[in-house]
Order: C-alpha cells, then structure tokens, then sequence
C-alpha cells in the first residue's frame, strides 16, 4: 500500500470535512427558518418552537376551556372563536381557541377533570375531516390507539375528559355531519364524557347559525351544571390591542400594506405555497365565454410554471379575493375611519394563545381589503354583542332587538344598519373579533395537467344575486375580482365591473401586469387509471369544469395511441345561444376520440318545458346501465342540494328499472358505488 504523505492527508480531511458539511447543513448548521412557520408576523401564536402540548399550554395560560376547531373554509373556526368569546364573558371561564393540527393529543389521558374541551367540527367532501383535522381525527379513531399511559380502548384512558361538540354539515350530502359524529363516537369510547347534546348545524337548509343558537343555549346549561359556573351579564373583553402609530408611514418597508407574510412583504416569496402562503401568478390568458350581455362566464389560464406547483386533473385552485373599494370604502365610512383609512395601526394579542389574523402593522385600509370577510353574512349574536356600541339609545334598542329575534333580524338589519349613523364607538379590535377572516374560494381545475400541466384553467360565473329587501344586489367578491381582471387584459385601463373598483394591482403593484394570489388544492376527484375504463359525468353550468380536463385529458391520450374507454358527459344550460360553454370544443374533442365521446346535452329554456341534466339520464338509461356493468366511473359536479341529490336518485331508479330489482336494491348498488369510489361528486350548495 502507497504511502500518505502530509499533503494528502490535508487534502483527505479537506474533502472529508467538506463532506460531511455538506450533508448536515440545514440539520447542524446553517439552518433555515422556515418562514411559513408562522403565517402572520408579529402574531401572538403559531410561533416557531410552540409546545404541541395542550395541557402544558393550557396550564401556562391558566385556561381551563379548550375550543378545537376543524375548518376548511374559516367558518368552523369563527364559531370556535364565538363559543370561546361566550364562555369567557358570559361564565368566567378562561378560554382559548386551537387549531387542531397545532397539538398533538397522546396526553388527553391526563387531561384533568376541572378542565373541559370543546369540538367545533366541520365536514369536509364525502364525510372526510378537514384538511387541519386529518392527523387528529385519525389518532382518535384508530383501531389501536394508545395515550401516554399506555390506555386503550378497553382501559377508558379518557374518563376525565370532559368534552362538548358542535358539527358543520350539509344534508344534500350523503354523509352528513360524520365527522362531529365519529368523533363524539370515538370520545365516548374512551371513556370521554359528552357534556349537553352533539349539536349539528344544516347549511343545505340554511339552518346553520339558528342550529348552532339553539344548541349552544342548552350546551350552557349543562355546562354551567358541571362546572358550576356562574353566569353573569357579558360585557366585552377585548382580545386584541389595537393600537395607531400616527408617527409611522404607511409606505414604511415594515408596514403591511396586505402582504400575506414577511417574505411578500420584503419581495422575496418563495414556496412551498399553501393555505398560508400564495403564489402571485400572471393569468396568461383570459375570455368570456357567454354569449348573451347580461352574465358573464370567465374562463382564464393561470401560469403556474417555475413555482414548484403542481396538480393532477380533478384537483382545485384556490383564489384569494380582495374586497371591492366600493364595499371598503362603505365599511371604513360608517365606522367613521374613512379620514383616517391609511393610519397604522399595531395588532396584538393579549392573551398568549390569542392569534392575530393578519400581519402587524398594517393600516385600517389594508386589514378591511386583504383580510376581512365583509360582505359576508354576520351572526345575530354579533349583532348583539356590538349594540352596547350603538350611536344612540334608540338604535341599541333595535339592535338588541334584532340580535334576539331572528325574524326581525331578516326584516330589520339592513334597514338599521342604512340609517346612515356612524358606529364610531365599536372598538376595531371587536371587528376582527367578530368578522371571519377572509378565505380563499375553490374552483374545480377546468384542464388536464397531462396537456398542461404549468397551466390550470379556471372556469367561473360572475356571480350577482339580489336579495328580497336588500338595496343592493349582492355581487360576488371573487369573480368580479376576476372579472375585473379579465377587462384590465382586454385593453380597459380603469377596469371596474359593476362599480366595485378593485385594487387589483394588489399591496404597493406587486399584482401588476395582471397577477392573482393562487395555490393548490389537491382533490380526490379522479379519472379512473386505467384509461380504458369507461366513465359517465353529470356536470350541468360550470360543474362541467372538471369534465372539461377530463375529456381533454382522454383526448390527448386517444392522440397518443392509447385505448380510451367510452366516455360520456351530460351537460345542461339554459340556451343553446347563450350558454353552451365551450361548444367548440367539444366538437374537437369530438374529432379525437371519435366514437368513444359522446354529448348529451339538456337546454333548460330553449322548448315549452324545462329540460335537465337528470331527465336526460333517464333517456340514456340502458347506455348507463350497460356502462355501468362494465364497471363505469360514475362523476357528479354542480348544485349539492338540487341537482345532485336528484342525480343520485334517478341513478338509482335506472339501475332499478333496467336489471328488474327494487328500487331499495338500486340505491344499495349507488351506496357500495360511492364506498368504492366509483360515484364521485365534485359539488357545493
């Protein structure tokens, strides 16, 4: 063997050093801040090395309530917050709110009996957790769960465990409120004690908010029972410190100006891009594809290229919406901070477990446009809680009054709320308190990631409603906001759909040159693997969406050789002439797969009678059967509460009919179709 000689040994340890440098830099040294850790700067929780324990936290904070909450859209969350704001005010209780992906929950075998937990859970998709819920729900209730003592099922490790749950469903779905359902299950198994009844609040009926009024009232007096609480008369207590720094600019480089993060703020974004954390990106592409003045349907391509995005066909990407300057400037107005929109202002916590909802410091203006929800409904018990701020007496009259009747909540609020009276004694700090934050809206991905797979396409109808009694019509906050950019990419230099003024070249122009903040939602709403697999789709307006990737992406896959299954879509509009979204292209799609694409299509408005989606199933009835047989995918996008469920019903009819059983029988097969997941739906209400 040669001989070292000082030289290479310098150079062995050289490279051997660097070596090992190299492989633990980021674990031992040089290591990164993950600067998502915590979603909102200067917050008072989410911060980098917070314990995952709840009962060390709780301990720490002196709180004896615990409010978990399982949302997907924020509005789990907001009741969470309410019953938590309750609980404090109106029976001492020390409270605090907690996402459930936050903690981890091995110890609630030792969660002392003088404590109680509260389970605000919504239902996600077919009966799923919510995306935060899911590491939760699963511990809970696994077969062969164990807790720090090393309990099971069979030693009811849980028999301290004081708890409470409310659910957030929807009926038109068929697993309506599983989650809050399995859950309490699960609890109870564990030797948990349920304190009142598990609530379930209804959006398909529109029931939620009187659902949740009703049950929480009860759930009080129980608790009260057990706790042996006192109830006193609430008086608010704030949760945040909001604080103005008339000394500061507002165009200072520290001030947020709507920047969802530090990185944003210092033009230095950078993924992974998520729920905390968008993408700004340029819409390459927009048109509209109605045919008729009076609606607008968009569809838009967003360059997703060169951000370490990605989807498959069928996920979702989110959009996040900015409030129109004309609802901006309405609320700034009557809360008389108009003259005072660009001041900045300080958000904290005074509780340690308090989270700020936004990035600090911010100004009034930035805070109402990128982070509040406020042209969405409020609660009669927000209602309540802000009359104690009214301009006079009589208006604290009606308000109370309204907070308390729901009839004369529906008749009177925007009657009260337009007399034109400025609510300048209501603290900002019960605004962020009471009005949900805003959230990002989902739209089902309208391309095929096998064609396109740096670009997602997005199909949406400008949305505008007109309430009975309202004075305005009730413009959608996000597909205006598209629409809006949608006219500035077609040449229109003040573009302002409706009059709503948008601010869409977004915090200080980083949205200029037609920009959108975006992420992905990956879905469980999937064409078959194999190809060849023949599949059926109902998708009647826009819940054509997905069927659009879809059938683009078997398109591209017949070109390639590829043996592609039979594949049919039942599509429905309203006319021929108006609303036929994407007729050309179905004709091209034609060309392609030949026989193996066919298009039903229902034209509500163009004959004496109404004609849709379902009726037209009823009339292919032996095709899908035979599909069926074969082994079909079966795909629903669209209207839950009407078109869906309707769907769902003469699917079951048609397979009744065609192979001569019960109808029982038929709704049998649809059920074991949904549990293998070859019935999909893709639907909202």
């Amino acid at each position: 063997m040669a001989q070292l000689d000082t030289l290479d040994i310098v150079v062995l340890v050289a490279l051997l050093l660097a070596t090992v440098a190299y492989f633990t830099k980021g674990t031992y040294w040089a290591v990164r801040k993950d600067p998502y850790a915590s979603p909102y700067a200067n917050g008072s929780a989410s911060k980098a090395g917070k314990s995952r324990d709840i009962l060390e936290t709780m301990d720490k904070s002196g709180k004896n309530c615990v409010v978990f909450y399982g949302s997907q859209t924020g509005t789990a969350e907001d009741y969470a917050s309410r019953l938590a704001k309750e609980g404090s005010s109106r029976f001492g209780l020390k409270t605090m709110v907690a996402d459930l992906e936050e903690y981890d929950y091995d110890n609630l075998d030792k969660f002392p009996d003088d404590k109680v937990a509260m389970f605000v859970l919504a239902t996600y998709g077919e009966g799923e957790p919510t995306d935060n819920a899911v590491d939760f729900y699963e511990f809970i209730t696994s077969q062969d769960v164990s807790f720090s003592e090393g309990g099971g099922t069979e030693e009811k490790p849980l028999s301290t465990f004081k708890f409470v749950a409310f659910g957030l469903g929807n009926n038109t779905y068929e697993h309506y409120n599983s989650m809050v359902r399995n859950v309490n299950k699960a609890l109870e198994k564990l030797g948990g004690s349920r304190i009142g009844a598990a609530g379930e609040g209804d959006d398909g009926a529109g029931t939620m908010e009187e659902d949740f009024l009703s049950w929480k009232e009860p759930m009080w007096s129980a608790l009260t029972q057990s706790m042996e609480l006192e109830e006193r008369e609430a008086v608010y207590e704030p949760a945040f410190e909001v604080t103005e720094k008339p000394d500061m600019d507002a165009e200072d480089d520290t001030v947020y100006l709507g920047e969802p993060n530090k990185n944003h703020l210092e033009g230095a974004s950078r993924g992974p891009y998520n729920t905390h954390n968008p993408y700004i990106a340029p819409i390459v592409e927009s048109s509209e594809i109605f045919k008729v003045e009076n609606r607008n349907c968009l569809h838009m391509e967003i360059d997703i290229g060169g951000s370490n995005l990605t989807y498959t066909t069928g996920d979702h990407v989110a959009v996040w919406p900015t409030n129109a300057g004309k609802e901006v400037d309405r609320f700034l107005n009557v809360l008389g901070l108009a003259s005072k929109r660009h001041m900045v202002i300080a958000v904290k916590g005074l509780d340690p477990t308090a989270k700020v909802p936004f990035p600090s410091p911010t100004t009034y203006d930035a805070a109402v446009r990128y982070h509040m929800e406020i042209c969405a409904p409020v609660s009669r018990q927000f209602v309540s809680m802000i009359a104690q701020f009214a301009p006079n007496e009589s208006i604290k009259a009606e308000m109370t009054k309204v907070g308390s009747d729901k009839d004369y909540f529906v008749e009177k609020l925007l009657e009260i709320l337009g007399k034109g009276e400025k609510w300048t004694a209501i603290p900002f700090s019960l605004w962020i308190e009471g009005i949900h934050k805003i959230q990002p809206r989902y739209y089902s991905i309208s391309s095929s990631s096998l064609v396109q797979k740096d670009r997602v396409s997005v199909t949406a109808i400008v949305e505008s409603v007109e309430i009975p009694g309202a004075p305005h019509v009730v413009k959608g906050v996000t597909t205006n906001y598209l629409l809006a950019l949608k006219q500035k990419q077609h040449g229109d230099p003040h573009p302002d759909p409706h009059g709503l003024d948008y601010a869409i070249t977004g915090p200080r122009n980083k949205y200029d040159g037609i920009h959108v903040p975006v992420h992905i939602r990956h879905s469980n709403f999937k064409l078959p693997s194999d190809p060849s697999t023949p599949i059926i789709m109902v998708g009647p307006g826009t819940g054509v969406a997905p069927f659009r990737g879809f059938v683009q992406e078997r398109a591209a896959q017949a070109k390639a050789g590829e043996n592609v299954g039979k594949t049919i879509l039942f599509f429905g509009c309203r006319k021929k002439m108006e609303d036929f979204i994407y007729e050309n292209e179905w004709e091209e799609y034609k060309e392609a797969l030949g026989d193996k694409f066919e298009l039903v299509v229902a034209f509500s408005r163009d004959g004496p009678q109404k004609v849709y989606v379902q009726h037209k199933l009823k009339e292919y009835a032996e095709e899908v059967n035979n599909l069926l047989q074969q082994k079909a995918f079966f795909y629903v996008c669209g209207d839950a509460a009407n078109m869906a469920r309707e769907v769902n019903t003469v699917l079951a009819q048609i397979i009744a009919t065609q192979r001569g059983i019960p109808e029982s029988k038929g709704e049998e097969i649809v059920k074991a179709m949904r549990a293998s997941n070859q019935y999909q739906e893709d639907v909202w209400s």
